[in-house]
């Protein structure tokens, strides 16, 4: 599976709210937000739905990772999204770290990967 995503009764803000105290709580912080309908009606296209992109890092581990191989820096920082689906219920997700890391074929990342992956599942666990 290359997503995790679970599904949270509260609203978009509190939501990311939620997240960015349980990412803090994990060594984690959101260097960047993207409301993608606003930044899609500033470019002139219309679009209705509910779609945030958070951009999330540890930066030591950061550093770790990019010290030891450039091509994991493809994949960083880590993109949380919390969104409202079609049905109308609010989710969040992000693509698993480990399989993005796997592209690069490398031992050491795919075990960076797993731990700040099981980190950025608990928070998003924590945030619901």
């Amino acid at each position: 599976m290359f997503h995790y995503t679970v599904s949270t009764t509260k609203s978009l803000d509190e939501a990311i709210a939620a997240l960015g105290g349980a990412l803090k709580e994990r060594s984690f912080g959101v260097l960047w937000e993207l409301d993608m309908a606003s930044k899609l009606h500033e470019k002139g296209v219309d679009y209705n739905g509910s779609f945030r992109v958070l951009e999330v890092c540890n930066p030591k581990v950061a550093k770790e990772v990019l010290e030891h191989n450039d091509l994991a820096g493809y994949f960083l920082p880590c993109k949380i999204v919390v969104y409202t689906d079609k049905n109308g219920s609010n989710q969040i997700g992000l693509t698993n770290p480990t399989a993005l890391m796997s592209l690069v074929g490398d031992e050491k990342l795919s075990a960076i990967a797993t731990d700040i992956e099981k980190t950025l599942k608990e928070a998003i666990d924590a945030a619901r």
